[in-house]
């Protein structure tokens, strides 16, 4: 195996400006260097590769309900919390794309661009939900697959190149949504996965032999309960704390459903990270 020709990453320093309010941008709202605006509840998050107090100006005035809180300065290293480079995620190289020949790894490659989102892979939940991932798809049984909470569309990705002819991932984030899609495309899985931005309890119904979902626990302990959870052959739920973990098994105790593997990953501060991989009884 060669080692990878290495170019320049394109954010490089990252300016951000924190609000008050939410921040829809419309077509008016296209200025140099922005990168994008992630929502968090009631507070937005402007992105920016340089600064740009006029179009932070110009967009107050636009949306009068935002207040600008602050604004702060720092790499990109420092806003994922390390340098963005090649690892191996179960039987993938997951590689961002400004490593300049892919073709250098030994396993299967995933180009991945995270933008400012989070979700590179290196998370314990995204770890566990790759190892259940190919759990799952083992028998090539599993053909259609549905992502809710994509993030950065990693999974999604993943569950194409193992077999999934047809992935539905969906964000209510709409930069998520938007950065699944640009993964997509660099991946050239156009053909296979459809992005859509929305809520998850919306899309539950949607048919497909699996569902993954690693996801907050107050939208997971309602996605559950939808009809449409019960169709699924296959479920991976993840992103749960261990009190959080307990209560959704002893919701699926009562459900035609068995658990067929957990996973329990030391965080940090967090504590430990629940992922339970289950089929249709």
């Amino acid at each position: 195996m060669t080692t990878a020709i290495v170019t320049e990453n394109p954010y490089k320093d990252l300016y951000i400006y924190y609000f008050s309010g939410r921040f829809r941008p419309d077509h008016r709202f296209q200025p140099a260097d922005y990168l994008g605006c992630w929502e968090e509840g009631e507070f937005s998050f402007l992105f920016f590769h340089r600064p740009n107090p006029g179009a932070v100006a110009r967009a107050i005035g636009l949306w009068p309900d935002l207040v600008l809180l602050d604004q702060y300065q720092m790499s990109y290293e420092q806003w994922h919390g390390d340098e963005i480079k090649p690892c191996r995620i179960g039987g993938f190289t997951v590689t961002p794309p400004w490593i300049d020949d892919q073709r250098t790894f030994s396993e299967p490659t995933i180009i991945l661009d995270p933008g400012v989102v989070f979700g590179t892979g290196t998370h314990p939940t995204t770890r566990d939900c790759m190892e259940a991932l190919e759990l799952a798809m083992a028998d090539q049984s599993v053909t259609t697959a549905l992502d809710l909470g994509t993030g950065t569309g990693l999974l999604s990705l993943a569950a194409a190149r193992l077999g999934c002819r047809k992935v539905l991932a969906m964000d209510l984030n709409l930069l998520a949504a938007r950065t699944t899609k640009r993964n997509v495309q660099l991946n050239r899985l156009s053909d296979r996965i459809l992005v859509a931005q929305g809520d998850a309890e919306k899309f539950m119904d949607f048919t497909s032999d699996l569902v993954i979902s690693n996801i907050h626990y107050d939208v997971m302990k309602n996605l559950i309960r939808r009809k449409g959870f019960l169709l699924k052959r296959h479920f991976i739920l993840s992103g749960l704390m261990r009190s959080e973990a307990a209560q959704i098994e002893s919701t699926l105790a009562d459900l035609p459903v068995r658990i067929v593997h957990r996973w329990h990953s030391e965080g940090t501060w967090e504590g430990t990270w629940h992922t339970i991989y289950g089929v249709a009884a």
